[in-house]
């Protein structure tokens, strides 16, 4: 697989095969908050912050799947969850705002690959990320990447439940 890196200055330029893989991962789905339109706002909303990066991973130039995410602002994101504690508020952390993967290259250590692609040489302490708790092997797959479930959060009135991880990238 071939990782291709991509920055702010290119968002507009892969905004639609970032909607379409969402759309071929999401087929079927009734759920208001997995709707394009909806997407569609999360991936604008997240690309236009300072520092957002995406990696996308192409087979013999099909795509495979992608992970985008941006170093947070001071604060952090964190709404109605706490900060992680094992994040201290001088850390500065880098949020993985998604990862998604074809369903026919689930299972072949693409996920990873493209995670260890967006998080090569950060400089942040931290990654953080949410997972949807009604998906207990992705929480599990980030716990064996060695990230930590902390709080949960409900970020939005339709939105599922999250385990909010975190995974230190350089020691305290």
């Amino acid at each position: 697989m071939e990782l291709k890196h991509y920055g702010h200055e290119d968002a507009k330029d892969i905004r639609t095969l970032l909607l379409d893989i969402h759309d071929a991962i999401y087929e079927g789905s009734s759920d208001a908050f997995r709707a394009r339109e909806r997407f569609a706002q999360f991936v604008d909303g997240w690309s236009g912050r300072d520092g957002w990066v995406c990696v996308i991973g192409f087979d013999e130039g099909e795509a495979v799947g992608y992970a985008y995410g941006a170093p947070f602002s001071p604060g952090g994101w964190w709404r109605d969850s706490e900060r992680p504690e094992s994040l201290a508020p001088t850390e500065r952390a880098f949020a993985l705002s998604e990862l998604m993967v074809l369903t026919r290259w689930r299972k072949t250590g693409a996920s990873l690959k493209l995670h260890e692609g967006l998080l090569a040489g950060r400089d942040e302490e931290a990654v953080t990320l949410t997972v949807d708790l009604s998906h207990p092997k992705v929480v599990a797959l980030y716990e064996s990447w060695g990230y930590e479930r902390g709080s949960e959060s409900k970020p939005f009135d339709d939105s599922p439940t999250f385990a909010v991880m975190l995974k230190r990238l350089k020691p305290l």
